[in-house]
């Protein structure tokens, strides 16, 4: 696997109380070709380009996502229907990648730590899913967790098998395939909804932390759900607010739309009470 291209920088959205922007970074790790066979939909692949890759896995948003099977290093079958319900962030590595995966490892679990401090211990899942078959066994995949000291809850580092593997490499948009140094692929972080669709897909393996938390975000504080109005309204609240603060490496709660919220309804209510006033006026000169 090449780790020459590194994930092109953006720069840091605006104030998310007043709009939330987008954010997009290239992170792929080599060049080439792909190819797409309409009849199967699956892609046949001779080498990796940035643009054809990168449609491709644009390609997948909005895509449903089977209930696939994998396994953890208890040997014990982890279904994907299993984290429906909240948000899944899911990470393809392979184990015996030296550099990209492993930065690509470590750098993740800086963000959802990021992000678990604004959201919740328990507002979304991970999973690191080995996509090297035949090598990332859930033992293998267990030892490569535990030799970058990822211990985070919630967070399952799992194998499967290459057939499992094909299918939910389509559904999620994610490119690899075998080369000289082991495998060229996107450096792609997938995050998954509630409902298991692909939402959003993240570049990189250094990526800012916001394309990650911000979407995350959305999914949290942004889809309807059975706690009622108030819980409705707090959820928004929190969407908006809650931004980024890149001197601390952290999201903080931004108190200024209630200042500038206040401010304006101050000034509304001077108006009114001139209005009114003039009105008044008016009317009593009238009837003098």
């Amino acid at each position: 696997m090449t780790g020459g291209e590194r994930p092109c920088r953006i720069p840091r959205p605006l104030r998310p109380c007043y709009r939330i922007l987008a954010m997009l970074g290239l992170g792929l790790i080599t060049t080439g070709t792909i190819l797409a066979d309409d009849r199967s939909h699956k892609p046949v692949i001779s080498s990796l380009d940035r643009t054809a890759a990168l449609s491709y896995s644009q390609s997948a948003l909005g895509n449903a996502t089977a209930d696939h099977h994998f396994t953890n290093n208890e040997g014990n079958m982890i279904s994907l229907s299993g984290f429906r319900g909240k948000p899944l962030v899911i990470s393809f590595i392979y184990t015996s990648c030296h550099h990209t995966c492993p930065t690509l490892t470590n750098h993740l679990a800086s963000v959802v730590r990021i992000a678990r401090d604004a959201l919740g211990d328990e507002s979304f899942s991970v999973v690191s899913i080995g996509f090297d078959t035949a090598v990332d066994t859930p033992e293998r995949m267990h030892s490569y967790a535990r030799e970058r000291g990822i211990d985070i809850t919630g967070w399952e580092f799992l194998g499967t098998d290459q057939t499992t593997m094909d299918a939910f490499g389509r559904e999620t948009g994610f490119i690899y395939f075998a080369s000289a140094k082991g495998f060229d692929h996107l450096a792609q972080t997938t995050v998954l909804d509630s409902g298991g669709r692909v939402y959003r897909q993240v570049y990189g393996d250094n990526f800012e932390p916001p394309q990650l938390v911000e979407p995350l975000k959305e999914l949290v504080y942004g889809q309807p759900g059975e706690a009622g109005v108030v819980s409705a309204l707090m959820n928004n609240v929190r969407l908006f607010c809650t931004v980024y603060d890149p001197a601390s490496g952290h999201y903080r709660f931004d108190y200024s739309i209630f200042i500038n919220i206040g401010a304006g309804i101050i000034t509304l209510g001077v108006i009114a009470i001139f209005l009114v006033r003039a009105w008044y006026k008016q009317q009593k000169n009238r009837t003098a």
